[in-house]
């Protein structure tokens, strides 16, 4: 492909409306991705995103968008979960129970579903290149909506999520906090699933700040290097879909694993310390927040 095909290409609408989505995409999940790394919820992530997909299967059935469906999936599972398994050791057994079932679920819906299930299909490798204009601005509000919530709880969701046990001790609403932040990543997910699919949803929620955690202590530094990573496999996954024959999804996993590598092989010499989130300056932030008699 010549540099003025390729500059053509970038022209096209379907480009851009993929372009501004994978961009929402990543800035979301990159934001999100930290607290999902240290509080280990890798298996919630999957769990969510597999049963979004049952979400897509049910509103076909009914005649619904399958993205809508998504996200009311994603937004039950989210809390199911909240209810049955704050504490992480019982998070990973009632995700299971409930990933089994509500895959059933999907199957069960898929059977009944009298016409070819493309739309929910297809949110199991992500569709970015068939963003429409509307399910952009969807994106962009559901985006906006995370970014927003996740601010209103910074603070004393990342003293919850280093050290929860004094967090409860001091006051902070632990479970609360737990199953607002379920919600908060349920939506995170509900976007990036157009991207990399439901399949591949960890490649945008937990790499890049798994990386980010490797090359900085600073909680700040550590979303801002998780985003940043997360654009960069992102929009460089479509962006090489344009010039091969492969999906966004490929490239978008690879640049997102090899980033993780390097981080792993290269962080120690860029950062000092170790650990994905400080915990020493935590306790400090939740007093300033939440009050010395919190």
């Amino acid at each position: 492909m010549t540099i003025a095909s390729f500059t053509s290409l970038l022209g096209e609408e379907f480009v851009q409306n993929a372009l501004v989505a994978g961009a929402i995409a990543a800035i979301v999940a990159g934001i999100v991705g930290p607290f999902v790394v240290v509080r280990n919820m890798a298996f919630a992530v999957h769990g969510i995103a597999e049963l979004g997909f049952t979400g897509a299967a049910g509103a076909l059935l009914i005649g619904l968008d399958p993205i809508l469906g998504v996200m009311v999936g994603s937004l039950g599972v989210a809390g199911l979960i909240g209810a049955l398994g704050v504490r992480s050791r019982e998070r990973d057994s009632v995700i299971g129970v409930i990933l089994a079932f509500g895959l059933g679920l999907g199957v069960l819906f898929i059977t009944l579903y009298d016409r070819y299930a493309t739309g929910a299909f297809a949110l199991l490798f992500g569709t970015i290149t068939g963003v429409s204009r509307d399910q952009l601005l969807l994106l962009g509000g559901c985006g906006l909506a995370v970014v927003v919530a996740l601010a209103l709880i910074y603070r004393p969701l990342l003293f919850a999520s280093v050290d929860p046990d004094v967090a409860e001790a001091r006051g902070v609403p632990v479970r609360a906090l737990s199953i607002g932040f379920l919600a908060i990543m349920a939506f995170a997910e509900a976007e990036a699933i157009q991207v990399v699919g439901v399949l591949l949803i960890l490649s945008l929620m937990i790499a890049p700040a798994a990386a980010a955690g490797h090359l900085t202590a600073s909680p700040g530094a550590t979303v801002l290097l998780s985003v940043a990573l997360a654009l960069l496999a992102s929009i460089g996954g479509i962006l090489l879909s344009l010039v091969t024959p492969y999906p966004a999804s490929v490239f978008t996993t690879g640049i997102s694993f090899a980033a993780y590598v390097l981080a792993r092989l290269f962080g120690s010499r860029l950062r000092s310390g170790s650990g994905r989130l400080p915990r020493d300056p935590v306790p400090a932030v939740a007093t300033t927040t939440l009050g010395p008699h919190a």
